[in-house]
């Protein structure tokens, strides 16, 4: 079962190489920045509140069958992509449709291109190497 963590995230990393939210009713959303120094830009977390207000009913990734109320269901999970190591539904039971989101992307993958990421709290992370430095003396 993927978390809703992992959601936010497989939502925040397509949304960087320009894939939209799609909502029934016609709308679609591309919340930019994605990122905002350490943490989800603000209009990520509108994109992200907005899926939830509808508990991710009628709302889906461009390219994808599955709705964001799937994915946060025991069904599905997500992993990585075996082609271009991006985040993708799996469904834990069945038959996997579908493909990638990556399938429409002709540029994509692209080992030249930085990847999409999570937000990076930097302070935590130098921390981190410095306590590791630490105790290797």
């Amino acid at each position: 079962m993927a978390s809703s963590d992992q959601v936010k995230q497989y939502l925040a990393y397509w949304f960087q190489l320009g894939k939209r939210l799609k909502f029934d009713r016609g709308e679609a959303v591309l919340p930019q920045p994605v990122i905002q120094g350490n943490r989800y830009s603000p209009e990520f977390e509108a994109c992200w509140q907005q899926a939830l207000r509808v508990e991710g009913r009628d709302c889906y990734l461009e390219g994808t069958d599955q709705t964001v109320a799937d994915l946060l269901s025991s069904n599905w999970d997500v992993t990585d992509c075996a082609r271009c190591g991006m985040p993708v539904p799996t469904i834990n039971l069945g038959v996997q449709p579908g493909s990638c989101p990556c399938f429409d992307l002709s540029t994509w993958p692209n080992p030249d291109l930085p990847q999409p990421r999570s937000p990076v709290d930097s302070r935590t992370q130098l921390e981190q190497i410095r306590d590791r430095l630490s105790q290797g003396s």
